[in-house]
């Protein structure tokens, strides 16, 4: 079983170097990181030119996807000579180069910049890549880099433990790292025969060592190895080709992908399904995106500002691990973001009551997170990071802010393979012989190859019965508050509720957490719960003169009403639709965010999109079950009700909306 980091584990072991002439070398192996006489060639020479990576990247066809797997990163510098190849190959724009990695000892972000500045050819991909090389940060990371066309998916951990989280077949392999002699659990025999299990046949190999047991191991994984000339002063090495005994065999990292679809339609225009269809968009999908509001984002998604934070659980657990996850993809994916659309303010979670600040204490003792990623501050370093005089400390992510959703959401569907149509309320979801159809109160119909619900708090209307208890809508009141009225700070200010800082001389506040109301409108009492909130945890902000203000009637109410959808066990779901413990084919949910949309759905999305195209998945498999809808697949009271449920999903050829899931 895969290890589980846990308390104290948080942060990976940095790789220690000892530099030599330029050149890096590892204090604990006592090898070079690459030749002294030229890497980049070496890499070239070993990696790329025996897995003829430039005549198959050329060879790619549009929306055609292709795997390279190493297993070492180092330096990244193989890394950066197949990206470099890619581009110099020309593939089609909306063709995808995944490259999927592991390294147990990281270089730091300072010791990655010295040793690029070694190929000047590769600067500009090697800028990119440190602006978004990841935390030191155990377990899964994914780089989205050139502008979606080239994903890494990097597993900081043991090599043996990232084959077995991570999901994907490779293409090519990069079998590197040090020495068999000097790090021989690299070249264990279960390694080997994980890299089998991750191969198709067909799948290439190289590698610089041609020692005999690596070779053994290999044609014994089901790899055809031959020994070839070395770089430069190596006299051999070994490349091959994955030709199993038995082809039809498949390791536990293969399961099985539906074909990829050349049409996606999304349900649902808020930040998830934009989110979704943008992503799918850019790898070449046409992607028609259905919403009952009359633009993006009328919805939960359509507040002026949102606040990126997590709480982050004082256990190393997998609910920690998830939430960290999706925080860290958020806020690399928002610093793209053009314009105003994103503000790396930074977040303070504010230490507001004993328990909180307890709760605080016993996080901060019992991990070791990168500072770069959160760290405790004080009152006194609080009060200067947020302009505001605090009493308490807190923890600051210095890397969070607040975006703007209904301009996001917009900006999201501007591409040329989303087709947006609006005002179409769905009531009727028809299940035909190789597609879905879905009809508007209008009459308008529209046919999906693969259909994905993301319709938030709707999702309690389209579910069968049994399973609307699983899901619970919660409204949610926000409070629009001038910065004329209450001092604003300059960082969002979270806790028992949040305070954004001033946009446009406003600022919002909330949002309540109304479980028992399904009232749509702004209320007064809504508006003064969320002053209170503010008042409790920011003393003395809101003048007596504002709370008297807004506690009466208004006829111009500030605030604004929006739904959110959570699950029972308050964790989102992504991934396909299940009747009977079977996935139904082509119908998928992305949904149950609650109210850290904004921070899960950037990582829900890039996900779900690997799972629909059948690319490496972004979330490691130990994660993935935290998200299924197949855990809330549980047996209702009595053999009968089961099969009525089992005949509700499967049922054909017309589902009612209410019997199709969200």
């Amino acid at each position: 079983m895969t290890t589980t980091p846990s308390s104290k584990t948080v942060s990976a072991t940095p790789a220690r170097l000892v530099w030599r002439d330029g050149v890096p070398e590892s204090a604990d192996f006592g090898d070079v990181y690459f030749s002294r006489d030229n890497g980049l060639e070496e890499s070239r020479y070993v990696f790329l030119n025996h897995n003829q990576l430039s005549e198959r990247f050329a060879a790619l066809t549009p929306g055609q996807h292709f795997v390279v797997a190493e297993s070492g990163f180092g330096t990244g510098l193989n890394f950066l000579a197949t990206w470099h190849c890619w581009r110099q190959s020309n593939p089609p724009d909306s063709a995808s180069l995944h490259f999927v990695t592991v390294e147990r000892f990281p270089l730091t972000a300072e010791d990655l910049a010295r040793a690029h500045a070694m190929w000047p050819e590769l600067a500009d991909l090697a800028t990119e890549l440190q602006h978004h090389y990841p935390a030191p940060i155990n377990g899964t990371h994914r780089l989205v880099l050139d502008g979606g066309r080239v994903r890494l998916t990097l597993y900081f951990g043991d090599a043996l433990d990232g084959w077995r989280e991570l999901n994907f077949r490779a293409d090519a392999w990069f079998l590197d790292g040090f020495a068999p002699s000097l790090n021989p659990e690299l070249w264990v025999d279960e390694v080997v025969t994980a890299v089998s299990e991750h191969s198709r046949p067909g799948t290439t190999l190289a590698t610089f060592t041609a020692v005999g047991r690596v070779r053994r191991a290999l044609q014994a994984a089901g790899f055809d190895m031959q020994k070839v000339p070395g770089f430069g002063r190596k006299r051999d090495m070994l490349a091959g080709r994955y030709a199993p005994h038995n082809p039809e065999q498949t390791g536990p990292s293969e399961a099985s992908h539906p074909p990829t679809p050349k049409s996606v339609t999304v349900v649902g225009a808020g930040i998830s399904g934009c989110l979704l269809a943008r992503n799918l968009a850019e790898r070449g999908v046409q992607v028609t995106l259905v919403d009952a509001g009359s633009g993006p984002a009328t919805g939960a998604s359509g507040n002026a500002q949102g606040a990126l934070y997590v709480k982050l659980g004082v256990d190393f657990n997998a609910q920690t691990r998830l939430a960290l996850s999706a925080l860290l993809f958020a806020q690399a994916h928002y610093r793209t973001l053009p314009g105003n659309l994103w503000q790396q303010t930074g977040v303070l979670q504010l230490a507001y009551d004993e328990q909180e600040s307890l709760r605080q204490d016993k996080f901060a003792a019992r991990n070791d997170y990168p500072g770069a990623v959160v760290r405790p501050v004080s009152a006194e370093e609080a009060s200067a990071l947020s302009g505001l005089p605090l009493a308490q400390g807190g923890l600051w992510f210095a890397h969070s802010g607040w975006l703007n959703p209904a301009g996001l959401c917009a900006w999201l569907l501007d591409h040329d393979r989303i087709a947006c149509q609006f005002d179409f309320d769905v009531t009727k979801v028809t299940a035909l012989a190789d597609s879905w159809q879905l009809t508007a109160t209008s009459g308008e119909v529209v046919t999906a190859e693969q259909l994905v619900l993301c319709s938030g708090h709707r999702i309690i209307e389209l579910l069968p019965e049994t399973l609307q208890r699983r899901f619970r809508p919660i409204r949610g009141q926000v409070t629009q508050l001038s910065a004329d009225d209450i001092a604003t700070p300059d960082c969002v200010v979270c806790g028992s509720c949040y305070l954004n800082p001033a946009s446009d001389g406003k600022a919002l506040t909330g949002a309540t957490f109304d479980l028992h109301q399904h009232n749509p409108e702004v209320t007064s009492a809504s508006e003064t719960e969320n002053l209170q909130a503010l008042s409790s945890m920011l003393p003395g902000i809101v003048p007596e003169a504002v709370m008297e203000r807004f506690a009466r009637s208004d006829p111009h109410p500030r605030g604004r009403v929006g739904f959110r959808c959570t699950t029972r066990d308050y964790q989102p779901v992504a991934g396909a639709l299940e009747g009977d413990g079977e996935a139904l084919p082509g119908v998928f949910l992305l949904t149950g965010l609650g109210s850290k949309g904004l921070s899960y759905a950037p990582m829900l999305a890039e996900f779900l999109a690997d799972r629909l195209l059948g690319h490496p998945e972004a979330l490691p498999l130990s994660l993935q079950c935290r998200i299924s809808p197949a855990r809330f697949r549980q047996v209702p009271a009595g053999a009968k009700a089961f099969q009525q449920e089992a005949d509700i999903l499967t049922s054909g050829p017309v589902l009612r909306a209410q019997e199709v899931l969200e």
